[in-house]
Order: structure tokens, then C-alpha cells, then sequence
């Protein structure tokens, strides 16, 4: 099973370099870091860059493979850096949004680069360029060579908030010749729910390697600076318009939140809508569909104030999300009213805002459960009944307030699952990993 799958992988990563290389012609931050791709490139940046002193000790490597990823490891990265303060500290993540998104929140303190196509040479030379102390992957990334390697390497390697969906086990299933090796490899399974433990386990992972640990995103901090910054855009950008973000939208969504606005201004003639879509790459469609639709809009990356005739504010900006939710009355968080399964709720219900999300949450289902049962976000099921909840709320102040005090809340609440990480990790993160002529870590 394994030749079969290094032959497969070796087919595909050319393709999906092509694929790469084709869709940088429309987003280039694909062209950045293109060596990292196959396990080239620098290695860890020392804690100390700038001092003639002795080799670098082992780094901390952590993987988040998109924006809303890495934006959830980030209290996860602090706490790290805060135990480990002489290790040198290396994220990688499998897009350019996330990849951007790291570089605006930890500058050069943390070394940022793409993970390796999972081919045994990349993941070869990757290891061995950023000489690994232990690897963190975040929710659910299993990657067969990258794993076999860090266990012949002795590098532990944890799956930190994992998750797992009743479809994906039995899609996984399909390959179960993998499976064995894999989870051999993995030294901890820190789990987000019950019921992803008992799926790890059927998939054959030692039932001591599993741990319930809670979803990391809802350790989220809002700094005091994102909120200052979201309240002097609202004052000098959006001119304290009634506003509400729709946040993190795919293909087919923008339409639908459009219809809802349209909906929302028949009530609040001066309401106006953040559009902020989840991929750069589709900021020009969006500009353009909305000029088709007749929607008078500004761009953000115009840096220019709303005027009264100002409808929408196109968010075509990377990582200014949270400060916008902060500048705003209410938050809808798209990939819900399509079959994407939902982004990140707590960012807008730690600030203290309404949540609105369509049904499709499979991506953050515990998540969404929680702030629905609290009534700390409401469900809509179409633009229509969007528009009308959207209503109810900007006619009602208290009842927004009340939501988002609950919202603050249930995050706050349910707060713990870094601490309980680093408490379960810390004793591999004092021990160097084994040569790599030694055997395997098993347990």
C-alpha cells in the first residue's frame, strides 16, 4: 500500500504544481515560497538571529493549513513560545491566505513556510532542514509519508484539536491500509469532542493515544488594539452607519447575502454590509457582480469613507476581518448558506456581537451547537429569512446586546483547551527527538 501510494504521489504533485503555477496568474501570493513546496528552502529561524552563538536548538513546528487554522493556533503558538522561549518556532500552512494571515500576526518571530507535497524526498529534506523538536497538526491533516518520516525521525507528533466527521471515517476507512502505520506514528490525539474520540478509535487508533481536549478556537483573545482599531473605522470609514459583516463568503453566497441587504435596507434605509468573500482571488468577481448589479459599493483597499450612497463596503483586504466584525452591529460568518460547513464563529461572538450562520456548519458542528443552545447565534435557512432575522435585530438593540453578551460568554466559558494541551504535550516538549538512525517511536 505504501508504493502505491508514493507512485500516486509522485504523479499528483506535478500536476499540482501546475495547478499552482496556473492559479498564481490570479492570486501571486501561489508564486511565493515555491521551493518550500518540495522540502527546499531555510530552515528554522534561530530565537536570536542576529548573534554569533552555536547552532540553533531544535524548532517547534506547528501546521495550520489555511487561514481560519492559524488564526485559531494563535493562542496555541503564544503559549508555546512562552514555555519554550529559546526554541525557534516554525508554522507552515497550504495557502496563501494562511500564509499571510501568519506573517500579520507574528512577523519575523515565527518562521513561516508552505508544507512539503507529501513525497518522500520533500518530506525528507523538509525535516531536516527545520530540525523538529516535536510537530503539532491542527485539526485533521494526515499526510502518510510526513508522519511515517516523524516517526522514524522519533519526532512526536501530536493532531492538536482533531476532529473527525462520520463521512470522513468512512471515506478514510476506503484506505485502511494506511491507517495502522499512521496512527503508530502519532503520539497523542488531542480531540475536540467525544464523539470524535470514538471515531479515532474505530478507525483503529490506540484508544491511551486519545485524549479529550476541547476545541482550541474557543481560547481566542481579542486584543485590545483589534477592538480600538475596529471602533476608529466604524467612526471614520463607515460614519456610524447601522453596519453588519458578512464574513468568510464562498461562490453562490454573495448573491444570497446581497438579497438579503436588499431585504434588510427596506427597514433601515442607511444600513450598510462589509462584504469581506474568503478567497482574494475572488475579489475582482465580487466587484464586478455587484456592479452588475447596480449596488453602489467602495472597495476597502481604497481606504476611503462610505458615503450616503454607499451600500457596500467590498472587503478586499487579508486579515482585517476581526476588526471589521469589531466595527460592526452584527456578524453573518459564511461557507453556511452553501455546502461548505461553515467558518469561524467565535471570533464575532468573543466581541460581543449577534451571530447569524446559515445550516451548514459540519466544519465546526460542536462549535456552532454550543452557541446556538446558548442563543448566543441564530440559524437562518435562506436570503430571505437572513434578511428578515437581520430585521428583527437592528429593530431591537437590547435583544443584539443581549445575544452578544451571551455569545462573550459561552467563549469565555468554555475556555481551557490550550492549557490543557501544553499540560499534556510538556513533557515532550523538554526531551530532543532520537537520531534518526534510531527506531521509531511507538508510544
Amino acid at each position: 500500500m505504501r508504493a502505491l501510494y508514493n507512485l500516486l504521489v509522485r504523479i499528483v504533485a506535478p500536476l499540482a504544481f501546475i495547478s499552482l503555477l496556473w492559479r498564481g496568474f490570479w492570486d501571486r501570493g501561489y508564486w511565493m515560497g515555491l521551493r518550500e513546496r518540495f522540502g527546499r528552502g531555510a530552515g528554522a529561524r534561530p530565537r536570536d538571529a542576529g548573534l554569533d552563538r552555536a547552532p540553533a536548538p531544535p524548532c517547534i513546528w506547528l501546521h495550520a493549513v489555511s487561514l481560519g487554522e492559524v488564526s485559531a493556533a494563535a493562542t496555541l503558538i503564544r503559549a508555546l513560545r512562552a514555555r519554550c522561549p529559546n526554541n525557534p518556532l516554525v508554522l507552515t500552512t497550504a495557502t496563501p491566505t494562511g500564509r499571510a494571515r501568519a506573517q500579520s500576526l507574528f512577523g519575523e518571530a515565527v518562521t513561516v513556510r508552505y508544507l512539503p507535497y507529501d513525497t518522500p524526498g520533500a518530506v525528507r529534506r523538509f525535516l531536516g532542514n527545520i530540525n523538529p523538536l516535536i510537530a503539532i497538526v491542527m485539526e485533521t491533516e494526515i499526510w502518510p509519508n510526513l508522519f511515517h518520516e516523524c516517526g522514524r525521525r522519533g519526532v512526536p507528533l501530536i493532531l492538536a484539536s482533531a476532529r473527525i466527521s462520520e463521512k470522513s471515517v468512512g471515506r478514510y476507512r476506503r484506505f485502511g491500509g494506511f491507517f495502522p502505520d499512521i496512527f503508530a506514528n502519532i503520539a497523542v490525539i488531542a480531540v475536540q469532542t467525544p464523539e470524535d474520540a470514538q471515531r479515532f478509535e474505530a478507525l483503529g487508533a490506540p484508544t491511551e493515544r486519545i485524549h479529550l481536549v476541547g476545541n482550541v478556537k474557543f481560547d481566542i483573545r481579542v486584543d485590545d488594539a483589534v477592538v480600538t482599531r475596529g471602533l476608529v473605522i466604524r467612526e471614520r470609514m463607515l460614519v456610524n452607519r447601522p453596519t453588519w459583516v458578512a464574513g468568510s463568503t464562498h461562490a453562490g453566497e454573495e448573491k444570497k447575502v446581497l438579497t438579503a441587504h436588499a431585504l434588510l435596507r427596506t427597514e433601515v434605509p442607511d444600513a450598510l454590509l462589509l462584504l469581506a468573500p474568503r478567497h482574494p482571488n475572488r475579489f475582482d468577481a465580487i466587484a464586478q457582480l455587484l456592479g452588475r448589479s447596480g449596488v453602489e459599493f467602495v472597495r476597502r483597499s481604497a481606504d476611503i469613507a462610505v458615503t450616503s450612497d454607499t451600500k457596500v463596503m467590498l472587503v478586499d483586504s487579508v486579515g482585517e476581518l476581526l476588526a471589521l466584525y469589531a466595527a460592526a452591529d452584527v456578524a453573518f460568518v459564511g461557507g453556511s448558506l452553501v455546502p461548505v460547513g461553515g467558518h469561524n464563529l467565535l471570533e464575532p461572538a468573543a466581541l460581543g456581537l449577534p451571530v447569524l450562520t446559515g445550516p451548514s456548519s459540519f466544519n465546526g458542528q460542536q462549535m456552532a451547537q454550543t452557541l446556538l443552545h446558548q442563543g448566543a447565534a441564530l440559524q437562518v435557512g435562506s436570503a430571505e429569512e437572513l434578511g428578515k432575522t437581520l430585521q428583527q435585530l437592528f429593530a431591537d438593540p437590547d435583544r443584539r446586546r443581549r445575544i452578544g453578551a451571551l455569545g462573550r460568554r459561552t467563549v469565555e466559558f468554555n475556555r481551557g483547551s490550550v492549557s490543557r494541551l501544553i499540560e499534556l504535550i510538556g513533557p515532550m516538549l523538554k526531551a530532543g527527538p532520537m537520531r534518526e538512525d534510531s527506531p521509531p517511536a511507538r508510544s
